[in-house]
């Protein structure tokens, strides 16, 4: 049985994560003004925190098995370097099929400075709302996204 502390910090982080989305769909027009604290109630009991996702593939080997894992995933309203920290396994939307996820680690956050060990590189700066990950599987080769 859970503590009544955990209980606690479940309840707010799903108020915290409902208003948050409402807030979203409020301001991208998917909701009314006056559906938003209907939107806030509904998410905070019949809202899901999180999901399994099934992870296939080798980019995240030995962490996931190539074979396949299955995943516990918290969700998060908006990308906030507050809440995911660097070295973090995230699930992300792929850019190249956004009806699919991939896996990989977080390995900096906006404002971390990014410099490659081959000279002809010029260091940058990642800005906002910007991340760099990584797969675990140092077998692979590097591919962009």
């Amino acid at each position: 049985m859970a503590s009544l502390s955990t209980w606690l910090r479940y309840i707010v982080h799903k108020i915290e994560y409902s208003i948050s989305l409402s807030s979203k769909n409020y301001q991208i027009g998917q909701i009314t003004d006056k559906q938003v604290n209907e939107n806030v109630w509904k998410n905070v009991f019949q809202g899901k925190l999180t999901y399994v996702h099934f992870n296939k593939g080798e980019e995240m080997a030995p962490t996931v098995s190539g074979q396949g894992g299955s995943l516990l995933v918290r969700r998060l309203p908006t990308a906030d370097p507050k809440k995911v920290f660097v070295g973090d396994v995230v699930a992300l939307k792929d850019p190249q099929n956004p009806d699919n996820c991939i896996v990989r680690r977080l390995a900096a956050v906006e404002g971390d400075e990014m410099v490659s060990t081959d000279e002809k590189d010029e260091p940058f700066v990642l800005e906002n709302d910007q991340c760099w990950v990584v797969s675990d599987n140092e077998s692979l080769s590097p591919k962009v996204l």
